[in-house]
């Protein structure tokens, strides 16, 4: 049988609020999140979490040539999951672990045995994956994008993202291409009471 999966897009304290690197109101996801792992759970769903598991020293940091402040550096408090986060995944996929390597696409990490997203989820024959996280301009939509490349029927649970915003209308510009790449958008309440 063929088999749904969920993607916790890096929720992790340094893209929440008083985080190094925090989206507006990023923590507002982790209850619609944690709303889609409980309905995953009671429908057998892979549910899988990435994560920002950057090396101190990386060109994605400002202070080593990057655009971005330090944060998420492996095995610290800014890296942990958020702690309201319903953490129950199946598997956690670290990205961007090398210092040459931005990683914003959950498709471009490994599982701690190090297997790519992409081979883990064909192993356990998924076709269909739902998306939240952070941020919906950055990580989210890149992992959506390479979700839909990658194969996979792609909804994305826009409830349960927030976006950066450096400019004021990323968020919805990223929507947009996502949309026109495919992407189904629709919001947890939907995919719980059997709409999406």
């Amino acid at each position: 049988m063929r088999k749904r999966a969920l993607i916790l897009v890096d929720v992790q304290n340094d893209f929440c609020p008083g985080g190094s690197l925090a989206v507006p109101n990023g923590d507002e996801v982790v209850w619609p999140l944690n709303e889609m792992i409980a309905y995953a759970l009671k429908n057998d769903w892979l549910i899988i979490a990435s994560r920002d598991w950057h090396p101190a020293v990386t060109k994605h940091f400002k202070d080593y040539g990057g655009i971005w402040p330090i944060h998420c550096v492996q095995n610290t408090h800014g890296a942990e999951f958020h702690r309201n986060l319903l953490i129950s995944s199946d598997t956690i996929i670290s990205k961007a672990t090398q210092a040459d390597e931005d990683g914003y696409s959950a498709f471009e990490g490994k599982t701690k045995d190090g297997k790519n997203l992409a081979d883990f989820l064909e192993e356990y024959k998924v076709d269909e994956i739902y998306i939240g996280g952070l941020a919906t301009d950055y990580c989210v939509k890149a992992s959506a994008l390479d979700a839909v490349k990658n194969g996979f029927k792609t909804k994305l649970l826009l409830d349960a993202c927030r976006a950066v915003n450096i400019n004021p209308d990323d968020g919805d510009k990223a929507i947009e291409e996502m949309r026109k790449a495919s992407v189904v958008i629709s919001t947890t309440k939907e995919v719980i009471n059997g709409k999406a």
